[in-house]
């Protein structure tokens, strides 16, 4: 069995028009539905918006561990932006998401970042979950 280093706790209610609130209250939100997805255009977030911000932020936490492994250094102004996008599943049963991730690294040389970039893409958990998925326990309490 695998050592889990940390477990973050969230809870939601209302579905995509309600309130999500993490265990330790840092992150307390309004969750609206997209106009797109038929929702009202309220102000508040949504999963996909969530899942950008994770996948991002967790994306170049990654690209910063590949650079120090080569002995480069990510500079403060790099980004990354990920475009997350809700849509039909082709089995018409549900739905998938997919993302792009835009890489912009001032400073460094073009195909040193591509490289930094495709090693921080095997490094990155939320890469490792789009390319194999994940393991999800169904508790009813």
């Amino acid at each position: 069995m695998t050592k889990i280093m940390y477990t973050a706790r969230a809870t939601s209610t209302g579905g995509r028009t309600g309130h999500g609130v993490s265990e330790d209250g840092v992150l307390d939100l309004t969750l609206t539905t997209p106009k797109e997805l038929g929702g009202d255009g309220a102000r508040g977030a949504n999963p996909e918006q969530l899942f950008a911000v994770g996948y991002s932020a967790c994306f170049l936490g990654a690209m910063k561990a590949a650079a120090r492994k080569s002995g480069d250094t990510i500079p403060d102004e790099a980004k990354v932006t990920a475009e997350i996008s809700f849509r039909d599943r082709p089995d018409g049963e549900g739905f998938w998401i997919q993302a792009a991730l835009k890489i912009d690294v001032p400073g460094l040389d073009k195909d040193k970042v591509q490289d930094i970039v495709n090693r921080a893409h095997i490094i990155c958990p939320y890469s490792e979950v789009s390319r194999n998925g994940f393991e999800v326990s169904l508790d009813v309490v």
